[in-house]
Parts: C-alpha cells; sequence; structure tokens
C-alpha cells in the first residue's frame, strides 16, 4: 500500500485541499499522512470564511512530530498544494529533504495553487513567486492549471503547440513530469476539457466533456489521483486516463446532485470504478 505525506489546507465544511483530496486517496487504497497549512471554515470561493493561516513552526512541528514517529521511511510521496503563506513554502522544501533522506525513490508532488482564468491571483502575495523560484526546481511532478504554467514559465500561450512548448520548458527547470490541468487553445476543441502530460515518455492528451459550472476542489482531486495513478502504474497515459475518468465521474455527480461542493461520498464509488472511462492519447 502507497503511502502519501499530503500537506496542504483543510476546509471543515466542503471539499478542498487536504478535505479533496485524503478521501479520495484512502478510497484508492493509498495511506495518507495528512498535515494543513490552514484550517478554514469553508474555501475562500465563498463570501467569507473563518479560521486560521497555521504558522510556519507550527506546521513544521507537526512535520517533526510524524518523524519522530518513524513515519517517514515508508512515505512513497509528499504531495503539496495551498500553502497559505509564502513561510510554508519551506517548509514544504524541508519536507522533501526528510522524505527523501529516509527514501530515495520518493516522489515529490506539487500542485502550484495560486489563482486561474477568469479569477486571477487568489494566493496572498510572495506565494507565486515562491512556486516559481523555489519550488519548480525541486518537484518530480508539477500540475499547473493553464494560468499557473503561464505565471511559471512567462509564457502566453495560443495554440496547443504553445502549451506544449510551455510545460517542456517547464520541464527542463526541474520537474521530470508536468501535467496542465486545464488546456484551452485556439486550435483544439473548445467544448471540451483537455489535460495535457509531458514527461519522459513522451506527450500525452485527454479530453472530456465541458460541464457547464465552476467547481472548487477539482484541481486537488485531480492532483491526488494522477499521484495515485502514476504510483500505481508508472505509465504517464494510463495515469492521466484513469485521473480524467475518476474527476469527470465525480464532477457529473456532483452536477447531477446540485451541489455546489464535490460530491465525494455520495460519488465514491467512480474513485475505484468510475462510470465514465477516457482514453489519453500520444500526440
Amino acid at each position: 500500500m502507497p503511502t502519501v505525506l499530503s500537506i496542504q489546507s483543510a476546509v471543515a465544511y466542503g471539499h478542498a485541499g487536504n478535505s479533496a483530496a485524503v478521501f479520495p486517496l484512502q478510497r484508492s487504497g493509498v495511506d495518507v499522512i495528512p498535515i494543513h497549512t490552514v484550517m478554514f471554515s469553508n474555501n475562500t470561493s465563498y463570501d467569507s470564511w473563518r479560521g486560521p493561516l497555521i504558522p510556519a513552526d507550527d506546521v513544521r512541528a507537526v512535520l517533526h512530530g510524524v518523524e519522530d514517529r518513524g513515519a517517514l521511511p515508508r512515505v512513497d510521496a509528499l504531495l503539496c498544494g495551498y500553502l497559505g503563506a509564502p513561510e510554508v513554502g519551506e517548509v514544504i522544501l524541508e519536507a522533501s529533504d526528510m522524505v527523501k533522506r529516509h527514501n530515495p525513490a520518493a516522489i515529490f508532488c506539487a500542485d502550484p495553487v495560486m489563482g486561474d482564468v477568469g479569477r486571477g491571483f487568489y494566493a496572498r502575495p510572495g506565494i507565486p513567486e515562491y512556486w516559481r523560484d523555489n519550488v519548480v526546481g525541486r518537484a518530480d511532478i508539477m500540475m499547473p492549471n493553464l494560468f499557473e504554467l503561464q505565471y511559471l514559465t512567462g509564457r502566453q500561450t495560443h495554440t496547443l503547440q504553445d502549451v506544449v512548448n510551455a510545460a517542456r520548458e517547464l520541464r527542463d527547470r526541474g520537474p521530470g513530469i508536468v501535467v496542465v490541468t486545464s488546456v484551452t487553445a485556439d486550435d483544439i476543441a473548445s467544448d471540451a476539457l483537455h489535460m495535457l502530460a509531458v514527461g519522459e515518455q513522451g506527450l500525452r492528451l485527454v479530453s472530456t466533456p465541458i460541464l457547464d459550472r465552476l467547481f472548487t476542489g477539482s484541481g486537488d482531486l485531480t492532483t491526488a489521483m494522477f499521484l495515485t495513478h502514476w504510483l500505481r502504474s508508472g505509465d504517464l497515459g494510463t495515469a492521466l486516463g484513469a485521473t480524467a475518468s475518476i474527476v469527470y465521474s465525480v464532477l457529473e455527480a456532483t452536477t447531477a446532485q446540485g451541489s455546489r461542493e464535490l460530491r465525494l461520498v455520495h460519488a465514491q464509488q467512480d474513485i475505484v470504478d468510475p462510470r465514465f472511462r477516457f482514453t489519453a492519447e500520444t500526440i
């Protein structure tokens, strides 16, 4: 059974960060050690939220406490997402060093949460720069959306080849695998959602129908599921196709329920046996 150390945000109501990743990881047969970077009442797409940003020293203390229990040698991957504050980024990199010291084969998978098309930046000042200047060179897998890819590379993209070139540039700076979780381009279908993966095994593209609504936490679910299936298969196309199948099935169930929040418990069978299946194609 793989083990993932997941350091990201948590919410009491709904699903975002660890609150969107931990249960799907567990339902997929992954043991999870969650450490929270914030503890909010709800995700920040609402008009208001309450709760603390967890100070970096407190996040660090929890990490060292986990190490004290002898848990890190069995960790197969570090997963990180919403930081809360730039100082927490330093703890993420310390966690990567600690995990890899205990298990050199462990993977560092980073979801550089900072903003999105239409919404712009929503991460606190200093966080986008920290991802760009410090994390890109250290991650093994990086999973930006298109907005984040453009920021991290300083490139504007218009065609699919532009997106491929930007992803390759990001990969050249560190991560062996780059997954772009929301690809749009002038020369590909606009009535589908596309995900692109670039790695040593080449290029893979998967497309799913568009559900005409916004979802919070879907990126966190996407990253968790890709990491799960990469750990399981080691195959870029298999991992990307499985991720698209699971995420679309969960989002379709959420839409059918008319829910603003992901219906992870209701749709839990889709995590292990998705109703809709998509295949990643080599491009």
